[in-house]
């Protein structure tokens, strides 16, 4: 007799090509950080949170559905606001069933840190590629607040999180920049009495802090990052629901303005961008290449700093990238290598082995895409370095993107520009971060297709 059996998804395959200036104005979804960020402490305040901007993604729903297996209701209008109830801080429910977050490696973490705090136990677990990446990072710290966490060898998903209601504050230097554990921590924290200090060398994105202060928790940032940046939060507040706006995603919007400067005669409008200091990395780095940006209408969003940004087309030429400027832009490498392969001259990256260790190996699948598109790299543990000629190279292969939203976005933006065609083995990814992408970019006037 025959067992049933599910059939998988075919990948499919998308290809770019070279085709008219783009131009208009393109809207970018929210940011996925915040959007996560969002949902999360929504779900530890008293009241219901208004959400309007949220990035509707498989990894933002991903975590809308955690939280509803925990007992916070999550409900999307049909105009595109989020509305979450809330339970406060210490009022969530063991969930029914495993919690499966996918893709999404920030669910994942963020989710240890808040159920850290609750006197429940869950199962969390993802897919093929999330179950390889490491999260022994944010399980060691969570563990000495009093927290138990049993994980796969390596410290792994899947990871069952026992929560304690009684968790202990504790001062935490982070050994590596880390936005997701320094923000496990804090949502930990929220749970505990005392102050829970993080202390860290290299500044990270600080969407929590900010949007915690926003929510009514007491939280204080001093020092300076020579001697240790220390982040002391006070346990145990009654969070207040606000009414929030998602500013739109830098990271997502990187892949338009990258465009915008390769293809000549370009010009695009890109509005309510977030321009937090620790996500703007790559657009100082496009300036220091000569790229043609011009930001305008710089004002405030629910304790964020947001501006609208305008990209023209002009050459670039190759840099080399400060170190310390990784954690501002970890994400945005990918696209970044894209922009090194036209521009003239030599661009280095160096202190960017945690590429190796997101959706894929980034920084190999960077050096192994860009080879097969005819251009010169050189790869190292932790640092990649690209010779650009001044103009496109020929393209033409078939990249294989590991399940990664990034790379695939990347080889599809560089195939707009390249002699030849660039396809990428499989476009579903896309969707964890950017279910848009693909027709924002064609409404700009981008060739890229299906391929059948």
């Amino acid at each position: 007799m025959l067992k049933a059996t599910t059939a998988r998804p075919l990948p499919t395959p998308l290809s770019a090509r070279r085709g008219s200036p783009l131009s208009g104005t393109a809207f970018v979804p929210g940011d996925k950080s915040i959007s996560h960020r969002a949902l999360m402490i929504g779900a530890l305040a008293v009241g219901k949170t208004k959400i309007s901007g949220l990035l509707d993604s498989e990894d933002v729903r991903a975590t809308a559905r955690a939280l509803g297996a925990l007992g916070a209701t999550t409900l999307r209008s049909e105009d595109g606001t989020w509305h979450v109830c809330g339970t406060g801080v210490a009022g969530l429910r063991a969930p029914d069933d495993v919690i499966n977050v996918g893709n999404s490696g920030t669910s994942a973490r963020l989710l240890a840190g808040l159920i850290a705090g609750q006197p429940i136990s869950a199962v969390v677990t993802g897919d093929a590629s999330l179950r390889r990446r490491p999260m022994a990072r944010v399980i060691e710290p969570l563990q000495r607040m009093g927290v138990r966490i049993e994980a796969r060898n390596g410290g792994c998903l899947p990871m069952t999180v026992t929560g304690a209601s009684d968790l202990i504050s504790i001062e935490y230097k982070l050994p590596v920049p880390s936005a997701q554990v320094k923000s496990a921590l804090l949502l930990a924290g929220l749970a505990a009495s005392g102050k829970t200090t993080i202390v860290e060398s290299q500044p990270t994105r600080d969407h929590s802090e900010r949007m915690l202060r926003y929510f009514g928790a007491e939280i204080e940032v001093s020092g300076d990052i020579r001697e240790g940046q220390r982040i002391v939060l006070t346990g145990q507040p009654e969070l207040k629901s606000r009414p929030l706006i998602v500013p739109t995603d830098p990271s997502s919007a990187a892949f338009a303005a990258v465009a915008t400067c390769l293809i000549p005669d370009s010009l695009v409008n890109l509005p309510g961008i977030c321009t937090n200091p620790e996500r703007t990395g790559l657009y100082l780095t496009l300036q220091e290449m000569g790229a043609h940006l011009d930001w305008s209408n710089e004002r405030e969003d629910c304790g964020e700093p947001v501006a609208d940004l305008t990209v023209k087309a002009g050459p670039l030429s190759g840099v080399a990238v400060p170190a310390e400027r990784a954690p501002s832009m970890i994400d945005e490498y990918p696209i970044l290598g894209v922009a090194a392969a036209c521009a003239e001259g030599k661009t280095v990256m160096r202190g960017i082995g945690e590429l190796r260790v997101k959706e894929s190996d980034r920084l190999g699948a960077m050096a192994r895409g860009l080879s097969a598109c005819g251009v010169r790299v050189e790869e190292a543990p932790d640092a990649l370095i690209v010779y650009g000629t001044g103009k496109p190279p020929t393209g033409g292969a078939k990249v294989a993107v590991g399940l990664d939203h990034r790379i695939a976005m990347s080889f599809l933006i560089l195939g707009l520009v390249t002699e030849k065609p660039i396809t990428v083995d499989d476009g579903r990814p896309i969707d964890s971060s950017f279910p848009s992408f693909t027709p924002l970019m064609r409404g700009l006037g981008a060739n890229i297709a299906s391929v059948i």
